[in-house]
């Protein structure tokens, strides 16, 4: 019966693998991944090291800078509405024509 098998896929076609390279290959690309996994945590790790000694080091704490820059944004904002609305072009109204079709 190994026989029939063996002819019967020669006859498909397909191509014969050994096992053992195969897993050979995914042993290599587990390890593989678990190294970049562990240069990941390492390479991350230092990064945020670096970015905490870099944040103490500033003049002004990045969250008092935000809450001056949306200080500055909102009155800016409010300020460019006003003269919107006050700009003597903003009080002229269009009036409509009367409609010829209802007369």
């Amino acid at each position: 019966m190994a026989n029939k098998d063996e002819t019967a896929r020669a006859a498909a076609g397909w191509p014969e693998v050994r096992s053992g390279p195969l897993m050979t290959g995914g042993i290599l690309i587990g390890i593989g991944a678990l190294v970049a996994l562990a240069g990941v945590a390492v390479a991350g790790t230092h990064v945020a090291m670096a970015a905490r000694e870099w944040m103490k080091e500033l003049e002004t704490p990045p969250d008092q800078l935000a809450r001056l820059r949306w200080e500055q944004a909102k009155s800016a904002a409010a300020a460019g509405a006003a003269t919107w609305r006050e700009h003597p072009n903003a009080r002229v109204r269009l009036a409509r024509r009367a409609s010829s079709a209802a007369g």
